[in-house]
């Protein structure tokens, strides 16, 4: 029995009708854009005084359906609203990414990953169908069946050919605990070696893995973090007050046991936004005791870093203690998993940045065989790695110089990054990497008038 009610139905119809009238409401020829107080996207965007989207009536779970595991999200949904709707029932999605503000939209039109991923994929392979608002102000529905044009090329499109306002998705049984193992390694080349092999039995020294990501600290100190769900009651730990997850994850060698309730398990990385926490003070244990708990979160962290964006607060520290500018790095890229250990070690050479976060992915069976995703596309029935890391370094001789190696080094490897953040590709390069021809295709169909931005544009040129 599906649960849900006549007014939560109501209420997104008419939180769908304020989307609507507002994107009327618009002058014919302005681009279009939402009007939301978050976002998780690291480029700078070019500053716009036009009117955007109501999207204040699309942010909530609109149904469960514990028999059938689906769910009706509206599209502006966070993952912490979602998850708290499923978990009562003993349900989450089948990807849950990392911070709590990530909405369920964005992860689609753009991509998302965590620690299931490896069994899993990506979260746009579990969306049964999604109704979208195209750039001609129609409500569409999209599926592997209906306008399946639209649905393969929907993911990685950032908003430039709609955007979702109720998505149905999968959601698979998930246990009260997660038992953790954290794998010691003094080699990157052994870990990856590891990984791939866990990815391919789905377990490790014969028990089962649930969850599975990485921690590297430096070329001989590196990790993989290893979850079982379990359903057997007994003390867990807390991240969320004074201990930190990420150093929680260290010792000398071996194996070392933890356990979290699924709940904190899933929102391990956020109180801290991985480590990043740390550049507001917020790791320091004087500094930490001090700074409420409701506070500690991603969200918070991101708010800050607006503030710095907005002001240049950095740069003038840096200015007034004598150094330059620093670039910043914020990147998620994927290599195949057998070029993994090459792309780390390039990296830890060259950028100093550290720790950074591995994840395994590999796309459905069920979801590559139907065409793939063309917008972001990785081969069917083989191993990529996500690597992230999200800092900044000295500034170097022209705008975006560590990027451009990055970006060069990613491509030299056979893989991808991310667009949420800064990106410096040509043209051509774009196109070729980010789906080309489809892109266009789907652009002329569903946006004609080009009241939404081009992805290049938006991604590139940051307009």
């Amino acid at each position: 029995m599906a649960v849900g009610s006549i007014d939560a139905w109501a209420a997104h119809a008419d939180g769908v009708q304020r989307l609507l009238t507002s994107y009327r409401a618009i002058p014919a020829g302005a681009t279009v854009r939402l009007a939301k107080p978050t976002s998780n996207l690291f480029r700078a965007r070019a500053k716009s005084t036009a009117p955007g989207l109501d999207v204040s009536g699309l942010t909530g779970v609109i149904e469960v359906d514990p028999q059938a595991r689906t769910a009706d999200v509206a599209g502006m949904c966070t993952y912490e609203d979602l998850v708290a709707a499923t978990l009562p029932y003993g349900l989450s999605p089948l990807v849950v990414p990392q911070l709590k503000t990530i909405t369920l939209g964005g992860a689609v039109t753009g991509l998302g990953i965590e620690s299931t991923s490896f069994r899993n994929g990506l979260p746009h392979e579990s969306v049964l169908e999604m109704d979208i608002l195209t750039g001609t102000g129609e409500i569409v529905r999209a599926s592997a069946d209906e306008n399946p044009d639209l649905f393969r090329a929907f993911p990685n499109s950032y908003g430039t050919l709609g955007y979702s306002v109720r998505l149905k998705i999968e959601l698979e049984p998930v246990k009260p605990f997660v038992m953790l193992r954290h794998l010691r390694f003094h080699s990157v080349n052994e870990l990856v070696e590891s990984m791939d092999r866990i990815i391919e039995t789905g377990g490790w020294n014969g028990e089962r893995v649930d969850y599975l990501d990485g921690v590297v600290f430096t070329a001989d100190e590196s990790y993989l973090c290893l979850g079982t769900q379990s359903a057997t009651p007994g003390p867990v730990s807390d991240y969320t007050g004074q201990q930190i997850y990420y150093r929680s994850i260290q010792h000398a060698s071996g194996e070392k046991h933890d356990r979290l309730t699924i709940h904190d398990y899933l929102w391990r990385w956020d109180t801290d936004w991985f480590w990043c926490s740390r550049a507001f003070g917020a790791q320091n244990p004087g500094i930490r005791r001090f700074w409420p708990r409701r506070f500690r979160r991603s969200s918070v962290y991101w708010k800050l870093i607006g503030y710095d964006q907005r002001f240049d607060i950095a740069d003038r520290i840096e200015k007034r203690n004598g150094r330059p500018p620093r670039e910043r790095v914020v990147q998620d890229i994927e290599v195949p998993i057998e070029n993994t250990a090459a792309f780390v070690d390039w990296f830890l050479d060259t950028v100093p940045i550290e720790p950074i976060w591995l994840c395994p992915l590999r796309l459905r069976e069920s979801t590559s065989s139907a065409g793939g995703w063309p917008l972001y596309p990785i081969r069917p029935q083989h191993s990529y790695v996500n690597v992230g890391f999200w800092s900044s370094v000295p500034i170097g001789p022209e705008e975006g110089y560590t990027n451009k190696m990055i970006e060069r080094k990613v491509s030299d490897l056979a893989g991808h990054k991310s667009l949420y953040s800064d990106a410096f590709y040509s043209r051509e390069e774009f196109d070729e990497l980010y789906g080309g021809e489809v892109y266009t295709t789907a652009k002329k169909t569903y946006d004609p008038d080009s009241r939404f931005l081009d992805l290049y544009a938006k991604a590139v040129r940051r307009q």
